[in-house]
C-alpha cells in the first residue's frame, strides 16, 4: 500500500494536494462553528445510581440537586458576628425584604425552579454566614447543559450587582460548568498564540529552512481544521466536550510536527544519499511513511481505549483524538510525499544559516552514549529503573475528586462564590445530597421524619431538609413550611442532605456512602456531588481493566506484525509503563500535594480528577510508542543490515536521536503553551504529557532501551516458527528495495 501511495505521489502529486486542500477547506466550513456545539459537563455515568436518582428527581418532582446560587451579602462584614436582627446583618428589615424579593423574582424566571432561600426557608443558621452578613438563596435552573449555561449567564447578568441594601453574586454548578467552557475556549486560543510562533521559529532552527520548517505546520493545520467536520458530525449522535478542542490542537500540531520531521528528514536524507526526487519520495513513503502508519495506528488505538469508559468527558477525548491522530497521520503519509514531489530539492530553499553536515552515524553524541550503556547494560537498566520507581512513588498516595470550581481561575467570580460558600458558612449547600425515595406510598410521615433524623447524624452531614420539616444533629429544627411541599410526589419523596464538609474529597465519600448504608423505611437511590464522586470512580474502576488491556494487547500485536518479535514489543510496553509511573508521581507530588501550586498559579483540591491519569495514560502511552517505533524502525533496518546488536542500536539510535529529540522538544513546547490555561484539568494534562514526552524521549530511549536490548541480544527478535511466518506474510513490511519511478 504504501509502495503504491509513493509511487502515485511521484506522479500525481499536484492532484493530492488540491484534494487535500478541498477536504480540508470542506470540513472546516462545515465544523467552523463546531465550538458552539460542545458541552462542558460529561464526567458522570449516565447508568449510575447517582444518575438515575437525578432522572426521578427531574421526571417525578421537576427538581434536582440545586445548580444555582446566590450570594447576597449587606457589604459590612470584616468585624464580630452580628446579631441577629442587627443592623448590617441579612435579618434587619431592609435586607430581609429585599431577600425575600428577590427570591419571588428569581422563582418568576423562565426555566428557574424550586427557590428557596434563607428569607423563605424559617432563617435556618447554615443558610447565613457565620458573620451574620451573606445569606444563600438556592434554585435550579432546568434543561439541557446548553440551555442551563444559557439561562446562568442571562441571570447572573440581570441579577449580579447592587439588588437593594444587596450585594448579589452568582454561583453554582450552572455558572461553574459555563465559565469553564468559556474558559477552555480563551485558552486555546492563547494557546496557539504562544505555540504556534514558538513552534514555527524553532522549526526554522531545526531545519535551516523555511520550507522545510513550514511544512510541519502545514500538516498540523491540515488535521485540526479536518476534524472540525469530524467533530461536528460526532456532536449529532453524542455529547462533545468543549475540552475536545484541546486535544484537537494540541495532538494535531504535535503530531504534525512529529510525522512532518520523520518524513522531511528521510526525504531530504534520501536526497543527500544521490537518489532521484522520485525515488526519494518512494523510499521516504515506504520508510518513514511505515513508520508513521504504524504510530498513528497505534496512537489511535491507545485513545479509543477511553470509549469503553461511560463519561463523554473521556470518550470525547477518544473521538478527537482518533480523528486528528489519524488524519495527521494520513496527511503526512500521503500528502507530504505529493509535496516532496512538487518541490524536490527545492525543500532545502529558502535557507537560514549554514546547514548542519551529515555524519555517518558512528561518531555522535547518542552513538556514544549508547555504546557507554552497552557497556554496562545491568547496572545503567536497575539504576535508571530505581530512578523512575521512586519518581513514582508519591502516586501510591493518589487521592481522586471531580472537578468543581475550584478548577477555574483563581479570581473567577463564580469560584468567589463558592469560596465563600466553603469557608463562612456551617454547610456547603453546593455539595446537597438528594436522596430519593421512588416508592414511599407505604412511608408515614413519622417514619420520614425518623428517617430524616438519622440522616442528620450521618458524620459530615449539616443539616436534611425534607417534607416534614429541617433536621440538625439527630434534632427537627423547623417546621414543615409551604416549600417543603417540593418534597412530595405522587408516590415518591425525596430529602435534601446539606454537607458540613467539602463534597468533592475522601471524606464527602465516605458521607455518601454512609448516606446510602444508612437503614431506610423504603430503597432509595442518592445523587448528588459526593454520591456522583463515588459512582464516577466506580465506573472508572470497572472499566479500566479492559482498557489497559486493549492499549497493551493491541499495541503488543502491532509491534509484532511489524518486527517479528515477541520481546520487542513486551519490552517497549513495560518501558512505557514504567516511564508513565514517574510521571504519574509528579502529578500527585504537584497538583495533589500543591507543590508549585503558586508557580503554577493553581489551587490544589487534596484530590486529582478521577479521569485525569486515565487520559494522560493513554495518550502519553500512544506518544510513547509514536518514538519507540522510529526508534526500531532503523534499529531493524541496521541489524537486518549487519547481523550486530550492538552497532544497529548504536547507529539506530544515532540517526534517530537528534530527530527524536527535536521532536519531543517541539511536541512538550506545544503541551506547555497548552498548560498555561486558568483551568486546572488542562494545566495537569498538559503538564503531565509533556513531562512523560521529554522523559521518554531522553531518560527512556537513552538509557532502557539499549540497555535492555544488549541484554537481549539476538533473543530481541526472535518469535516461535509458527508466529514467524505468521508475521512475514501478514505483518506491517517495508516493500523491497525500490526502482526508479517514471515521473
Amino acid at each position: 500500500m504504501l509502495e503504491k501511495i509513493g509511487r502515485f505521489a511521484a506522479r500525481r502529486g499536484w492532484l493530492i494536494v488540491i484534494v487535500a486542500i478541498a477536504a480540508a477547506a470542506g470540513a472546516g466550513s462545515y465544523g467552523g462553528n463546531v465550538q458552539e456545539l460542545l458541552t462542558s459537563g460529561g464526567f458522570e455515568d449516565a447508568n449510575s445510581e447517582s444518575a438515575k436518582a437525578a432522572e426521578i428527581l427531574e421526571t417525578e418532582f421537576n427538581a434536582g440537586d440545586p445548580n444555582l446560587i446566590v450570594l447576597a451579602s449587606t457589604g459590612v462584614g470584616g468585624g464580630a458576628p452580628l446579631p441577629f436582627g442587627a443592623p448590617g446583618a441579612v435579618d434587619d428589615p431592609a435586607a430581609a425584604a429585599a431577600g425575600t424579593d428577590l427570591i419571588a423574582r428569581l422563582a418568576a424566571e423562565p426555566g428557574v425552579e424550586q427557590v428557596a432561600g434563607y428569607w423563605s426557608l424559617g432563617s435556618p443558621p447554615p443558610l447565613r454566614s457565620e458573620d451574620g452578613t451573606k445569606a444563600l438563596i438556592l434554585g435550579r435552573i432546568a434543561g439541557n447543559e446548553d440551555e442551563v449555561g444559557e439561562v446562568a449567564n442571562q441571570l447572573k447578568e440581570k441579577y449580579q450587582g447592587q439588588v437593594g441594601p444587596l450585594e448579589i453574586s452568582l454561583g453554582g454548578q450552572a455558572l461553574v460548568f459555563t465559565e469553564l467552557g468559556e474558559t477552555a475556549e480563551r485558552d486555546l486560543v492563547r494557546a496557539e498564540t504562544i505555540a504556534i510562533p514558538i513552534t514555527l521559529i524553532l522549526l526554522l532552527v531545526v531545519f535551516r529552512s523555511a520550507v522545510s520548517g513550514f511544512l510541519p505546520l502545514v500538516v498540523g493545520g491540515l488535521a485540526i481544521v479536518s476534524t472540525l467536520g469530524v467533530l461536528k458530525v460526532m456532536t449529532q449522535f453524542m455529547d462533545v466536550s468543549v475540552f475536545a478542542m484541546n486535544i484537537t490542537t494540541s495532538l494535531g500540531l504535535g503530531l504534525g510536527i512529529d510525522y512532518s520531521l520523520f518524513m522531511v528528514s528521510r526525504f531530504r536524507e534520501e536526497l543527500a544519499a544521490g537518489h532521484s526526487k522520485a525515488d526519494a519520495v518512494w523510499r521516504t513513503a515506504t520508510t518513514a511513511g511505515r513508520t508513521v502508519t504504524i504510530s498513528g495506528i497505534t496512537v489511535a488505538v491507545s485513545l479509543a481505549a477511553l470509549l469503553v469508559f461511560p463519561l463523554a468527558f473521556l470518550r470525547s477525548f477518544a473521538v478527537a483524538g482518533i480523528a486528528v491522530v489519524l488524519i495527521a497521520a494520513a496527511v503526512a503519509v500521503v500528502v507530504l510525499p505529493a509535496i516532496f514531489a512538487l518541490l524536490g530539492h527545492r525543500v532545502n530553499s529558502l535557507r537560514i544559516g549554514r546547514r548542519r553536515s551529515e555524519r555517518s552515524g558512528e561518531d555522535g553524541f547518542w552513538h556514544r552514549t549508547a555504546l557507554l550503556v552497552m557497556r554496562r547494560p545491568l547496572p545503567i537498566a536497575l539504576g535508571v529503573t530505581a530512578i523512575l520507581l521512586v519518581l513514582g512513588s508519591p502516586f501510591l498516595g493518589v487521592k481522586f475528586g471531580l472537578p468543581d470550581d475550584r478548577t477555574l481561575p483563581p479570581d473567577s467570580e463564580v469560584r468567589a462564590v463558592q469560596t465563600a460558600i466553603r469557608t463562612e458558612f456551617a454547610s456547603n449547600e453546593a455539595g446537597s445530597l438528594s436522596v430519593v425515595i421512588p416508592d414511599a406510598a407505604a412511608v408515614d410521615e413519622a417514619a420520614l421524619s425518623a428517617y430524616a433524623t438519622d440522616l442528620s447524624n450521618v458524620t459530615g452531614v449539616a443539616r436534611v431538609d425534607a417534607l416534614t420539616g429541617s433536621f440538625i444533629g439527630g434534632l427537627q429544627v423547623a417546621p414543615p413550611t409551604p416549600i417543603s411541599q417540593r418534597f412530595a410526589g405522587d408516590n415518591a419523596a425525596w430529602l435534601s442532605v446539606v454537607p458540613s464538609i467539602e463534597p468533592n474529597s475522601p471524606e464527602g465519600e465516605t458521607m455518601a456512602k454512609a448516606v446510602r448504608a444508612l437503614p431506610s423505611p423504603a430503597p432509595v437511590l442518592v445523587s448528588g456531588g459526593a454520591a456522583g464522586l463515588v459512582d464516577s470512580k466506580a465506573s472508572v474502576a470497572a472499566s479500566l481493566p479492559l482498557a489497559g488491556a486493549i492499549v497493551a494487547g493491541v499495541t503488543f500485536v502491532l509491534l509484532f506484525l511489524s518486527f517479528g518479535s515477541l520481546l520487542v514489543p513486551a519490552k517497549a510496553v513495560v518501558l512505557n509503563l514504567l516511564s508513565l509511573t514517574a510521571t504519574f508521581g509528579a502529578m500527585v507530588w504537584v497538583f495533589q500535594e500543591g507543590h508549585l501550586s503558586g508557580l503554577l498559579n493553581f489551587t490544589a483540591t487534596g484530590t486529582l480528577d478521577t479521569t485525569n491519569p486515565i487520559l494522560m495514560f493513554c495518550i502519553a502511552f500512544g506518544l510513547s510508542m509514536d518514538y519507540e517505533v522510529f526508534l526500531l524502525s532503523r534499529i531493524k533496518e541496521e541489524y537486518d543490515r549487519t547481523g550486530d546488536t550492538i552497532s544497529s542500536v548504536a547507529i539506530g539510535l544515532e540517526k534517530t536521536g537528534a530527530i527524536v529529540t527535536q521532536a519531543a522538544a517541539l511536541l512538550a513546547i506545544v503541551l506547555v503553551a497548552f498548560a498555561t490555561s486558568g483551568i486546572t484539568l488542562i494545566k495537569m494534562v498538559g503538564l503531565g504529557l509533556a513531562l512523560a514526552v521529554v522523559m521518554d524521549a531522553t531518560l527512556v530511549r537513552a538509557t532502557l532501551v539499549p540497555a535492555f536490548m544488549r541484554l537481549a541480544g539476538r533473543a530481541n527478535w526472535w518469535a516461535p516458527a509458527p508466529l514467524r511466518r505468521f508475521q512475514r506474510r501478514f505483518g506491517i513490511s517495508e516493500a523491497s528495495e525500490p526502482v526508479e519511478v517514471p515521473v
